[in-house]
């Protein structure tokens, strides 16, 4: 297993090169598939899972069946912390939102290695506290801000996560992760296309004027960056930054003239 591949995972690229070559052997290649369901509610975790190139999200269902995701995980993160905060369970379901790579680690290791190794349980009580403001965010987001905006937000933090600016996912996919309509993210996502910052075909989204996506989502999608990022700058010299530093910078060459918000959309 090459460690470089291990190392496109930001938590396992910031551990201390000890600590990464005792970890690295028990890490299993698991490929994800768009749709797949790795956890359960209630179910007990039997893995966890860091993403390489892979984005999962945290999905919480209502009795009535309607869901929302409450958090996502990629290459940033780790899916199962609750395996080292004293549960082996969770009340929300993990779903594959983008196919792609990761590995997984039995759950006792884990738990082993976070018991045993202090600079391991930094790190990880680091990115509970990041995954925690993401989550608190995106519950205010859904209360507070238009489709409009959090579909900007979540088209931002996704593409954070990977290496083009093409998302493949379907409005109805979409509606699920925000907990709305679909008319609504397909009325959001027709204004958008309309002013020139992202194109659609059945199921894929590409962005085309990053800025414009960037001047419409609301101040959620900084507030979490900005967490993971401090997250990060703990991280030994090793630790080397993610290419999307790289493409924000060239974002930024390229300016132009940002949009402003629209009006007028509402929650469903």
């Amino acid at each position: 297993m090459s460690s470089d591949n291990l190392r496109k995972n930001h938590l396992l690229a910031a551990l201390p090169a000890e600590e990464f070559r005792q970890l690295a052997p028990h890490l299993e290649s698991f490929p994800m598939r768009l749709g797949d369901i790795l956890y359960r509610p209630g179910a007990p975790l039997q893995y966890a899972h860091f993403p390489t190139t892979a984005i999962v999200s945290m999905v919480y269902v209502m009795e009535s069946g309607a869901s929302a995701e409450i958090a996502s995980v990629g290459n940033e993160g780790v899916l199962g912390i609750s395996l080292v905060l004293g549960g082996d369970t969770t009340p929300s379901s993990a779903v594959v939102q983008t196919a792609g790579l990761s590995y997984r680690l039995k759950a006792s290791l884990l738990q082993e290695e976070f018991s045993r190794c202090g600079n391991i349980q930094r790190l990880l009580l680091r990115y509970t506290q990041a995954l925690a403001v993401q989550i608190g965010q995106t519950a205010s987001c859904n209360r507070h801000h238009t489709i409009e905006q959090q579909l900007c937000r979540w088209l931002l933090a996704t593409l954070d996560r990977l290496p083009s600016s093409e998302v493949v996912m379907t409005q109805e996919l979409v509606a699920g992760m925000l907990g709305v309509r679909r008319e609504s993210v397909t009325a959001a996502a027709a204004k958008l296309q309309r002013a020139g910052v992202l194109s659609y075909r059945r199921g894929h989204i590409t962005v085309v004027q990053r800025l414009g996506l960037e001047a419409v989502a609301c101040e959620c999608y900084t507030v979490v960056k900005n967490e993971y990022s401090r997250l990060r700058a703990d991280a030994p010299p090793h630790y080397e930054r993610p290419a999307v530093a790289h493409r924000e910078r060239d974002y930024a060459a390229d300016a132009r003239e940002p949009m402003r918000p629209a009006s007028g959309d509402s929650h469903v």
